[in-house]
């Protein structure tokens, strides 16, 4: 006989930023694909935050007010993976992973 096992899934958020080449409704898109991903590769998607942006800050991808409110979240419900919608440089990848 077959058991049924309960599989824990990886509590992530993603994070997106909408900008002018990038409109709210691709990044939904966008995001969407990203929760899929994320499932299919044994995660669950808690939360997503987005923000509206000329271009990505330099230092977190997003800006300092909304990375605290990732920080937030990620304490409070022990988020294990952070996810963004781009490609982060080394040094915004350093800074987050400082942050968070």
């Amino acid at each position: 006989m077959l058991e049924k096992n309960d599989i824990e899934y990886e509590k992530a958020v993603l994070i997106g930023i909408v900008t002018r080449e990038q409109s709210e409704e691709k990044l939904d898109e966008y995001l969407d694909e990203l929760e899929f991903l994320t499932y299919t590769a044994g995660g669950e998607v808690m939360k997503r935050f987005t923000q509206k942006m000329d271009a990505p800050n330099p230092k977190t991808f997003v800006g300092t007010g909304k990375m605290e409110d990732v920080r937030a979240f990620v304490e409070e419900h022990e988020i294990g993976a952070a996810i963004f919608d781009d490609e982060l440089s080394p040094a915004q990848q350093k800074n987050i992973e400082r942050i968070l």
